[in-house]
């Protein structure tokens, strides 16, 4: 790929879409057994044909579509073989046992604090150097590359110059990731990054890796495997593709998809029918003849879920004026894990705690609503799903 792959206009355009780990390579797995590997095809699948459906100009390569084993170098080497102009890898985080942390992170290659190295910046400029070595078998190359020799100190020079645009557009990929999935799945910003990635320092590309959420917290992974989930997540990334290819020339024809509403349906109460007055029922009360009632037995009360907004977490418990609250002196907290939980708000209407987040997430951008029974956490989708019956 001699020239920079800077100009994305849709036409012939090729997305590398790699959905991470599959076969015997499970990834991390949840506390309620659910395996990232999973959750990474569904996304995959699901973001790839919103593309193929909304961007016909645009081929949708897959490193997978079931689930099956692929070598990290040969993902890298798909989105090389096929020219692709974007390679996007999909991923869930973790943390080891007791670790709890929520939101959504986007990498691009570079240097980290955890590798301080550039030998991942110098390999990948390798690669730009090697995909492009195949010009020398083209007849007439020098004439159509105006002299190019992949060995010159000049072409050192350009292929540095392709290898910063790609970076620099991968950085501009990695920040519309985080504002639209983050806008269509609620879950906290956690921020770009950049590291030593093979998958990326393998390809000759703008790219990115994706890390949905942490599947080793509890409330994250059933979020994430939630029936709508995919849905949204496919939303995020498809948005985040649209807003790239605008900005490097794409269609004007492909628009944004609207985010799927979150909120549950209100209740809407309906006026109970007037049933027409007998005779028996227009009688006063004490001359009513009595009825016999059958025994029957009491069936258990069980309360209403109460939907709250979580709006941090702490290691230690705060007073009402720290800082960290923001001045809402209305926050509760409860104990999980070793951990003090704050929320705001209290209602068994999932609608209300809705709006309330809608209110909050400026504030605080990690906020999620949790539900309890009788005061114990249960899973917020069960919460839901009982909500909507009544």
């Amino acid at each position: 790929m001699l020239c920079v792959a800077c100009v994305a206009n849709a036409k012939g355009f090729t997305l590398v879409i790699d959905a991470g780990h599959g076969g015997d390579d499970t990834g991390a797995v949840g506390p309620g057994k659910v395996r990232e590997k999973d959750l990474t095809l569904r996304y995959a699948l699901a973001f790839g044909k919103m593309v193929e459906q909304n961007c016909p100009d645009v081929k949708v390569i897959y490193t997978r579509k079931t689930d099956r084993f692929v070598e990290l170098y040969r993902r890298a080497e798909i989105a090389n073989r096929n020219k692709a102009d974007l390679f996007i890898s999909i991923h869930i985080n973790a943390l080891p046992k007791g670790k709890v942390a929520h939101g959504f992170q986007t990498y691009t290659l570079g240097t980290s604090k955890r590798t301080g190295k550039k030998t991942g910046v110098l390999e990948n400029l390798e690669v730009a150097k090697r995909e492009n070595a195949v010009i020398l078998m083209e007849k007439d190359y020098q004439q159509t590359y105006q002299g190019y020799d992949p060995n010159s100190p000049e072409s050192d020079i350009m292929f540095e110059f392709i290898q910063d645009k790609n970076m620099e557009n991968s950085v501009e990929l990695a920040k519309y990731m985080q504002k639209y999935v983050c806008q269509a799945t609620g879950r906290q910003d956690m921020g770009a990054q950049q590291d030593n990635l093979a998958v990326l320092r393998l390809s000759s590309m703008p790219g990115c890796l994706v890390e949905c959420g942490f599947i080793s917290t509890r409330d994250e992974e059933s979020f994430m495997n939630s029936k709508g989930a995919s849905e949204r997540y496919a939303h995020g990334l498809y948005n985040a593709f649209v807003a790239y290819l605008k900005h490097h020339g794409g269609s004007g024809n492909i628009s944004y998809m609207p985010v799927p509403e979150a909120e549950v349906e209100p209740v809407v109460k309906t006026e109970e029918p007037v049933q027409p007055r007998s005779e028996e029922s227009a009688l006063p009360q004490s001359e009513k003849p009595v009825q016999p009632r059958p025994e029957e037995p009491v069936a258990p009360v069980v309360s209403a879920p109460v939907f709250k907004v979580q709006i941090m977490t702490s290691s230690t418990k705060l007073k009402a004026s720290d800082a960290r609250l923001k001045g809402l002196k209305e926050a509760s907290n409860y104990k999980e894990g070793g951990l003090y939980k704050y929320t705001v708000g209290s209602s068994t209407n999932y609608n209300e705690m809705y709006r309330l987040r809608k209110d909050l997430v400026k504030r605080f951008p990690e906020a999620f609503i949790v539900a309890f029974r009788d005061g114990v956490r249960m899973d917020i989708n069960e919460a839901i799903r009982e909500f909507k019956k009544k």
